[in-house]
């Protein structure tokens, strides 16, 4: 059987060409700019692969074992939902033009978006979280410099 080698078991493997194999190895991620900046603009994984010259199966796992990456999927779908939610309200509030070559699948649209919704708001929640828990540690931070400042007035109106 070409393309396949026997393994220890006897049983026989298909070797996965050097061409087919994704290293994701620091001088290998360039990958992944085209690869979200895609996924933001389509909100379309096997599109934003085709884009990025990966599998998306690569993709997928690099987003399970990779909480920065995940992040940033998520934040690129969030995204793309984004533009597609706008898109939609251009087209419900103006039309489409009539002669246009490619047609816009409203259903689908809304469809989606209405799936999705409950990810975006999660993800959207997590933004807002982090942005909260930054506020409450600058704030944190400043109450102890504050602190700090009465503190040293205070020894010094007492001559110390």
């Amino acid at each position: 059987m070409a393309g396949s080698t026997p393994s220890k078991s006897g049983t026989r493997r298909t070797r996965i060409s050097a061409a087919h194999k994704t290293s994701d190895k620091p001088n290998n991620r360039h990958w992944r700019k085209h690869f979200l900046a895609t996924l933001a603009e389509t909100s379309n994984v096997s599109a934003a692969a085709r884009k990025a010259r990966i599998d998306p199966s690569h993709a997928y796992k690099v987003k399970r074992t990779e909480n920065e990456f995940a992040t940033q999927w998520r934040e690129a779908l969030c995204e793309g939902y984004d533009l597609l939610e706008m898109e939609v309200l251009h087209r419900l509030r103006f039309g489409e033009p009539k002669d246009g070559d490619a047609k816009f699948d409203n259903a689908t649209a809304l469809r989606l978006l209405s799936q999705h919704r409950e990810t975006v708001a999660k993800e959207r929640a997590i933004r807002d979280n982090a942005d909260v828990e930054e506020v409450r540690a600058s704030l944190h931070k400043r109450l102890l410099d504050m602190r700090d400042e009465v503190l040293a007035s205070r020894k010094a109106a007492c001559g110390e």
